[in-house]
């Protein structure tokens, strides 16, 4: 099993207002491969905080009740396991962020992983390569 970060879900579902770079362009096309196999039973893991990310940038970037769609929709998802997040958590989570130089929803992350002994993590974020996990993009 796999942890899934929010930016997979963003690239995967926002629609481009412009042209986009190719490298853009290549994260969007595997972002929706990933996407698809989920949808089609892969289980993959992530957080309520994750989730919230994905909420805020499709109400900001898209329109709410779309946001509000995708959101619903990965709810029901049997093969996505949404883990909750602890005041705890976040207080471990900001030892990570500044070991690590990485934002803190990332280190919340690291730490669910480390939890459920996960070393894998679909994402397109580059800071994780400092953490040891493996990035897997395709």
């Amino acid at each position: 099993m796999r942890f899934i970060d929010a930016n997979v879900f963003i690239y995967a579902v926002l629609k481009p207002k412009g042209s986009l770079p190719d490298a853009v362009q290549q994260k969007k096309k595997a972002a929706r491969e990933i996407f698809l196999r989920v949808n089609d039973g892969e289980p993959v893991i992530t957080t309520t905080v994750h989730l919230s990310e994905v909420a805020n940038v499709l109400e900001d970037a898209a329109t709410l009740p779309f946001a509000c769609d995708l959101i619903s929709a990965l709810l029901i998802k049997s093969s996505l396991s949404i883990e909750p997040v602890s005041a705890d958590d976040y207080r471990e989570s900001i030892g990570l962020s500044k070991k690590y130089s990485i934002s803190i929803n990332d280190a919340l992350a690291l730490i669910i992983m480390e939890r459920l002994g996960i070393d894998e993590i679909y994402t397109f974020d580059r800071h994780f390569r400092k953490t040891g996990v493996t990035i897997v993009q395709e």
